[in-house]
């Protein structure tokens, strides 16, 4: 009897570590997606002259990932809005229709002079990095990235929110 119960707290035992390890964070998954995501990445991205011009496009989407409450005061116009943290196969499926479209990001570490809406981020966690690298691991290949440092006062660059003053 003794025994008997040795192996069923030695079978629940085994049991608790493998659910354990059956956790839904794969580190070597994310870094070997990182590298590859980070390769394609430096071969998209844009000028500022260049994001303009992807801009017009009209099959092209503007996506910012920045909060809600900051994309609602100040985002460039015509951009969708996804919130980084809320990244999901069907969110993203919602907002960006098709993973054949080309998208283009931005993030507050692209726009000078407006530290209330765009207020920069460490340059190491910029939202763009995690931002295309997770845009990458979702099967969206199509993504281009503003690597330019833009003012907000650049009026070749329009804005639209509660925070814009109209004229």
């Amino acid at each position: 009897m003794k025994t008997k119960i040795l192996f069923v707290t030695l079978l629940l035992a085994i049991q608790h570590v493998n659910a354990e390890q059956k956790s839904l964070i794969d580190v070597k998954k994310f870094t070997k997606v990182s590298t590859q995501a980070l390769k394609l990445r430096a071969q998209r991205m844009l000028s500022s002259e260049e994001f303009l011009r992807a801009m017009r496009d009209k099959q092209v989407i503007i996506l910012d990932t920045r909060s809600k409450a900051a994309f609602n005061k100040k985002h460039l116009k015509g951009a969708v809005h996804l919130t980084f943290a809320d990244f999901t196969d069907k969110s993203l499926a919602k907002v960006l229709s098709s993973k054949k479209h080309k998208i283009l990001i931005y993030c507050n570490n692209n726009i000078l002079g407006d530290n209330r809406n765009f207020m920069a981020k460490r340059v190491a966690v910029a939202l763009n990095h995690q931002t295309f690298i997770n845009l990458y691991a979702y099967g969206y290949k199509n993504v281009f990235e503003m690597a330019a440092l833009v003012n907000v006062n650049d009026k070749r660059f329009i804005f639209e929110g509660s925070d814009v003053v109209k004229k």
